[in-house]
């Protein structure tokens, strides 16, 4: 039960994430995707600094630095570019190929073996977010297929790392740590980068405070929190269940269609993500792609 609580709340991250385009497009000016990034992080994460009241050991502070870079930084930095140069369908399905970084990535930095179920839920996760978003005719720019690649690696390396290097933390603790460094490190891009951001409305507070107090304080929370109990090769797959969410919120919402292809897409996210986690679980009897024994 202990499990598939924890299989449960870490879930519920990328599933709340998938919100974040509907909130975006409806509730925040556009053009300020590294100031909403700043206001997403830094406001949230001092604010868990303030429940915690724990600084980071000053010899840690070098990792959770690095760490908030990978995992808000440079992440979504490299989600803006991707987002202004590709179609959303193929930026998203660029960026699917996470779940792939990161069982190599756990095979190199933690020895975790790389298992054949996972793999496979690995790659029918990637087809059915294509099938999900992926337009008829798309064109692809090298700037932007580069951006969304680096976005996907950043993020996966910052989710095997966060488990390699286990800081001396409870999981709140760290997420504060990790937003705080990576909205310090957003600030002077989004000065240098952006235009002034205008002063908020009523919807643009709700819009900020629900990115920064659910989609990020909470949901980084609980991701942090599985990935120190599952592990990263067990909580990735988890991933496919954002741009799942976002196309479900756009047609109850926003009314967009919602075709055949796209329900299969649908059915074989869902598919991929069960597999995942049943190969995650499965014990080891025959030997791994990696080469290693039971």
């Amino acid at each position: 039960m202990s499990h598939t609580r924890d299989l449960l709340l870490t879930a519920a991250a990328p599933a709340v994430w998938g919100s974040t385009y509907l909130v975006t497009t409806e509730l925040l000016p556009q053009g300020y995707p590294l100031t909403v990034g700043m206001l997403r992080a830094l406001p949230a994460g001092l604010l868990l600094l303030l429940i915690v009241r724990e600084l980071p050991p000053a010899r840690w502070l070098g990792r959770i630095v690095l760490l908030g870079a990978l995992n808000f930084t440079v992440f979504w930095a490299a989600l803006f570019v991707a987002a202004y140069r590709l179609p959303g369908g193929t930026a998203a399905t660029l960026g699917a190929i996470q779940p792939l970084i990161v069982l190599v990535l756990s095979r190199l930095v933690l020895a975790t073996p790389i298992r054949a179920g996972g793999l496979a839920a690995a790659v029918a996760g990637i087809l059915g977010v294509a099938l999900l978003i992926m337009e008829p005719s798309t064109r692809l720019d090298p700037i932007g297929v580069g951006a969304a690649l680096l976005g996907a690696l950043s993020m996966g390396a910052g989710t095997v790392l966060t488990r390699h290097w286990q800081p001396p933390a409870s999981p709140l603790t760290v997420t504060a740590w990790q937003l705080v460094a990576g909205g310090l490190l957003l600030l002077p891009l989004a000065r240098v980068v952006e235009p002034a951001f205008p002063l908020p409305s009523a919807s643009n507070l709700v819009g900020l405070a629900w990115l920064g107090l659910i989609g990020s304080a909470l949901t980084y929370y609980l991701w942090f929190r599985g990935i120190a109990r599952l592990g990263p090769a067990t909580v990735t797959a988890f991933g496919f269940l954002s741009p799942l969410t976002a196309v479900a919120l756009g047609w109850l919402v926003l009314g967009e269609t919602f075709s055949t292809t796209q329900a299969l897409g649908a059915l074989i996210v869902i598919a991929s993500v069960w597999l995942g986690q049943r190969a995650a679980r499965k014990p080891l009897t025959t030997p791994s792609l990696a080469g290693d024994k039971a």
